[in-house]
């Protein structure tokens, strides 16, 4: 839209590394308590960081295990994403593909919601739950899958509430997105980062953090008292909208 060449792998790292910083700073307090209590530490933090006093034994044996939980779902991701980057980056980028993706994922999040129980808290993830929940990670390799949507609405069918599905969600996505600024960074280990590209890259990762920690604070509060509905009816809609450039040739 603003007329820019291509500017290369290293914003794209940038952006993604925005992203990975609000995920962190959010959910600061959630990644505390696990890898506390991973480590046998037993004193309670709230969301926001602050110690309030010590946890039961069960409440440290779950959050022992949604860390391990976490790291059963990043699997099928780290492996999908590697053996499809090619495909990912080229062939899978086709304009039907990534309509008929957005219309086909709209339905499942809409059959999600009909059939959801609602009933599971982020403490009562299993490891069937992470695995189902792991599978549609890898799956959001395809465009216009979003990975944020497949995995919420596969967390819905396993019967958890709203706010633990999006919660594991982005929880995931943590160490999947700092694996791929990894992954990107190697890539371009020889070539480095160009002078004039230094002020761009501070700008994106910039408005790449501040933007996404609004959006997830924003998106998270709202599914705590709302559907997934206004996400199902815009995918719909986009997905037509694409299929209709591609039938009258503007893609």
């Amino acid at each position: 839209m603003l007329g820019w060449k291509d500017p290369g792998l290293s914003f794209d790292i940038a952006l993604h590394l925005g992203t990975l910083i609000a995920v962190l700073i959010y959910f600061a307090g959630t990644w505390v308590k696990i890898i506390q209590a991973a480590f046998g530490a037993r004193v309670r933090i709230s969301e926001e960081g602050v110690p309030q006093g010590e946890l039961s034994p069960q409440e440290l044996r779950q959050q022992r295990l949604l860390l391990w939980f976490l790291v059963v779902a990043t699997i099928p991701g780290a492996i999908v994403g590697k053996l499809f980057e090619t495909q990912a980056e080229e062939s899978f980028r086709q304009p039907t593909l990534i309509a008929a993706t957005m219309i086909i994922v709209a339905v499942i999040m809409w059959w999600s919601e009909k059939v959801g129980s609602f009933h599971k808290p982020l403490t009562g993830i299993t490891l069937a739950d992470s695995i189902t929940v792991g599978a549609a990670q890898a799956a959001a390799i395809i465009p216009g899958v979003s990975r944020s949507g497949s995995t919420i609405a596969a967390g819905l069918f396993r019967g958890m509430d709203r706010d633990a599905a999006a919660r594991f969600s982005f929880l995931m996505a943590t160490p999947i997105i700092a694996g791929a600024v990894l992954l990107s960074a190697w890539h371009m280990r020889h070539s480095g980062i160009p002078a004039e590209m230094m002020r761009p890259l501070v700008v994106g990762v910039s408005a790449s953090a501040v933007v996404g920690f609004a959006a997830i604070a924003a998106f998270i509060r709202y599914l705590r008292t709302q559907t997934l509905r206004i996400f199902i009816v815009y995918r719909i809609i986009f997905g037509i909208i694409i299929l209709a450039l591609v039938y009258r040739g503007y893609l």
